[in-house]
């Protein structure tokens, strides 16, 4: 399992793009967290315009195993949710860090605390 470098990871199990000049990051799950909860059936994600803080609740994912909340690692507003992932939600398992993203947030406020790839997977090594 490869978290791509690029990437930020908060200790919840979210991943984080990059903020594109319009200020605006794309969040998912990691392949990890997807492997972990099993096959996902069901993604409630937050609205458009929604505002989320970083560390809470937005969301849930429930899959064949359980029901997990989805955590923002970012504080900001939801400018797109994937519409793809709510008619599809095994893409979470599928491709968690290309078309199974979750939503993408204009941030306002970004923790310290977020992980390089490479701290990330050390986390959660063993």
């Amino acid at each position: 399992m490869s978290n791509p470098q690029q990437l930020r990871y908060s200790k919840e199990h979210e991943w984080l793009s990059a903020a594109g000049e319009d200020g605006v990051a794309t969040v998912g799950i990691t392949e990890f967290a997807a492997n972990a909860l099993g096959d996902v059936v069901y993604a409630q994600l937050p609205e458009v315009g929604d505002t989320v803080t970083a560390g809470e609740t937005c969301g849930e994912l429930e899959s064949t195993k359980s029901v997990s909340d989805l955590y923002s690692p970012v504080t900001g507003e939801i400018v797109e949710a994937n519409q793809d992932v709510v008619d599809d939600p095994s893409l979470v398992n599928s491709a968690p860090f290309e078309g199974g993203w979750l939503f993408k947030v204009r941030v306002t406020e970004e923790p310290a605390d977020l992980l390089s790839a490479d701290e990330y997977t050390a986390q959660n090594a063993g």
